[in-house]
């Protein structure tokens, strides 16, 4: 057994509090919370804001459709367990909803109070039909006719035509008409969403001061068009997110493929968890929707037009410099820089060393795209193994499998096609990979297979050599451009022995392999984090140097939470840098005293997972997939893997140094659960801005 899981024997520290746990859920809207604090930061580039508004209402759509959606299905089924927290079901639903309610109001003052005319003063301005031009609304009069109007399909509501089906995250009108008999009929009409959600005005269509008008004022102004022979009273807009999780038994499943296309066919007729109404709605036909979709008044959310704001993000990509982030030099990794075309032998680099790369700051299409596009054009190479849990719509990842199964290599291409809100996308490229001889699986049965690997063998002379690359985000060179994530290339010969048996246990039967370089989930991750804190906490009875560092996106899972607490009471020094959801309380007294826990956001999304433990002046370091939660460390393959040279180590231990110091802009969690933000010193300059700072050492680095 190698040292990182080798078990060690605790003091008894007594029993810990039984309130020592944070709300995993209220957690996750504190997060969004500092999403929203971004829109709201009048220092930061306008359309940046804009752009974290969109996300903000994204993060929010998604939380409802999964976690709220969960909540009801538990409370449905009877299974109203209390949770870490000590809370029972009913109540986090309860305070979900204060919170939620309070922060889509904010979310939607904010757009009305603030940010709408600060748009106007650039030029940039969302109209209402009567702000606009005779000709303007003869633009769009003929807009609606040759691209709108064919695709609506108005659906009435009587004893002939039962109440339709409202699918989820649909932006709907309620129609309200009036018949020749004096009769009041109710018509329920999709806005449809292949359409802009903000449609530019004639004139303005490429203009850099863009106008814009919601989609449904234009169609709410030629309703007649569709109801002739009937008066068109009034009309409403509302929006209903329904529990889009997937539920698919893979030990019923004789084709997991086949049963996961019928569940999301399935997923589209979830029950409704939220009705979002424009505030100014008539109460007779709020009831009926209330009535029809069979929806509590609490789930109701009034907020003013318009609605669903995730449109804002086409807005925010307006191309004007001086609104945006400045943007940073992304640079190829220094040992990865060929003089004439910035495209090194990697083979040749790694059999010389290690080479960790760091995203979005170095680029992605010379480094890790670049080691399977050479893997899949070079002779020598004999097949590749790879995992997809997410790529782009055009991926060069794919392609490349594609390129080397088509020469003649062996390529083993491991699709999670259960990956949540990309599962179609997924599916769609299992099918094409198979059909170009790449021999594709779908992981272990009950299991995601949530680890970012690759391993190409390579024959050298006489021998064969593995490369590896091990990173902690997705094979994506899309989001590769605006998440933070790092990846390890290597030819080390113990970690291309680990991902040998790793992916045999993954395509065949290899249920008792065994690992020295990696941590490998479900057990190996969180036993072997577990084993290295014990190892702090006894350095630190021992009078050694002790100290651990947690980078993650999320940190609820309650062991490895309860180990820090342990480590925390032993001494031990616990900084922990989480992007997200954390329900550890840090800064208690007798139980947290030494963990301090910050967050960063900014332009780019922290996603990388890094531990480091100084490990009495011996220090050890991994990077991988995993969070901290159930589902990383119980119900996914995940691997971390440690890093072994001492620049690599430099590099991980400066980025921690660099996001826990009081110099730098962050968010600090307090014991009960608050995030105060951090920006300005007490001279009231501005403290130093993580992801600038990175670019910045990266940047100067790469000129070395």
């Amino acid at each position: 057994m190698s040292d990182e899981t080798m078990a060690i024997e605790l003091p008894d520290f007594g029993d810990l509090p039984v309130d020592r746990f944070l709300d995993r859920e209220l957690s996750w809207l504190a997060f969004n919370q500092r999403v929203l604090e971004l829109a709201e930061d009048e220092s930061l580039y306008l359309l940046e804001r804009v752009n974290f508004l969109s996300i903000f209402a994204s993060n929010l759509d998604e939380f409802f459709m999964v976690r709220v959606a969960g909540l009801k299905r538990r409370m449905a089924a009877g299974i109203s367990v209390p949770s870490a927290s000590g809370l029972a079901p009913e109540v986090v639903l309860e305070q979900i909803s204060a919170e939620a309610h309070r922060l889509q109001e904010r979310h939607a003052k904010l757009f009305h109070d603030q940010i709408e005319p600060a748009l106007r003063s650039k030029g940039i301005n969302f109209e209402h039909w009567n702000d606009l031009s005779d000709n303007e609304q003869t633009e769009l009069r003929d807009y609606f006719q040759n691209q709108i109007f064919p695709v609506l399909t108005p659906l009435a509501v009587d004893p002939a035509h039962p109440f339709p089906y409202i699918s989820g995250l649909s932006l709907n009108m309620a129609v309200m008409l009036g018949s020749p008999d004096g009769k009041q009929q109710f018509a329920r009409l999709k806005v449809p969403p292949l359409l802009p959600r903000f449609v530019r005005i004639q004139g303005s269509a490429t203009s850099t001061s863009p106008r814009f008008i919601p989609l449904e004022e234009v169609i709410g102004q030629f309703l007649h068009h569709l109801f002739p022979g009937m008066e068109v009273l009034q009309h409403h807009t509302f929006r209903v997110t329904r529990n889009e999780d997937l539920e698919v038994d893979e030990d019923e499943s004789e084709n997991l493929l086949e049963s996961l296309e019928k569940e999301l066919l399935r997923r589209r007729f979830g029950p409704p968890v939220r009705l979002e109404v424009a505030n100014d709605i008539n109460p007779t036909v709020l009831e009926l929707l209330v009535r029809e979709l069979d929806i509590e008044e609490t789930d109701v959310y009034r907020l003013p037009a318009p609605l669903d704001l995730t449109g804002l993000f086409e807005v925010s990509a307006i191309k004007r410099s001086e609104l945006h982030f400045p943007p940073h030099p992304v640079v190829t990794n220094r040992y990865l820089t060929h003089a004439e075309d910035e495209k090194a032998d990697i083979f040749k680099v790694l059999r010389e060393r290690e080479v960790l790369v760091h995203h979005p700051y170095e680029r992605f299409s010379n480094s890790t795209q670049a080691f399977l596009e050479q893997a899949a054009a070079d002779p020598n190479v004999l097949a590749i193994k790879q995992t997809l849990y997410r790529t782009s719509g055009d991926s060069p990842i794919v392609d490349a499998l594609i390129d080397a199964a088509e020469a003649g290599k062996q390529v083993l291409a491991l699709v999670e096609i259960k990956a949540r809100f990309d599962e179609q996308n997924n599916i769609t490229w299992a099918r094409k990979l198979e059909q170009a001889g790449v021999h594709v699986v779908y992981g272990i049965v009950g299991l995601k297979t949530h680890c970012k690997l690759s391993l190409v063998i390579r024959q050298e002379g006489s021998k064969l050599r593995r490369y590896c690359h091990i990173g902690t985000g997705n094979y994506n060179p899309k989001t590769a451009r605006f998440y933070e994530d790092y990846g390890l290339l290597t030819a080390r010969e113990a970690v291309g022995e680990d991902l040998t048996r790793l992916f045999n246990q993954l395509s065949g039967y290899a249920p008792d392999a065994s690992f020295k370089s990696l941590l490998v989930s479900p057990n190996g991750v969180r036993d072997g984090l577990i084993a290295r804190i014990d190892a702090e906490i006894e350095n630190a009875q021992a009078g050694k140097t002790s100290g651990i560092k947690v980078k993650v996106n999320s940190l609820v899972d309650e062991k490895i939470i309860d180990a820090l607490y342990r480590a925390s009471m032993a001494g031990v020094p616990v900084d922990v840098f989480v992007r997200g959801m954390c329900s550890l309380r840090p800064g208690v007294p007798g139980l947290s005293e030494t963990i301090r826990v910050r967050s960063v956001l900014g332009r780019y999304l922290e996603h990388s997972r890094a531990f480091a433990f100084v490990n009495a002046g011996d220090p050890r370091y991994y990077i991988g997939s995993a969070d901290m939660m159930h589902r990383n460390l119980d119900r996914r393959v995940e691997a971390l893997v440690n890093l072994v040279q001492p620049d690599h180590m430099q590099e991980i231990e400066g980025l921690f140094e660099l996001a826990m110091s009081d110099s730098a802009q962050s968010w600090h969690l307090a014991s009960n659960g608050v995030w105060t933000r951090h920006k300005i010193d007490e001279n009231g300059k501005p403290l130093v801005e993580v992801q600038d700072e990175l670019m910045r050492r990266i940047s100067a680095k790469r000129s070395r």
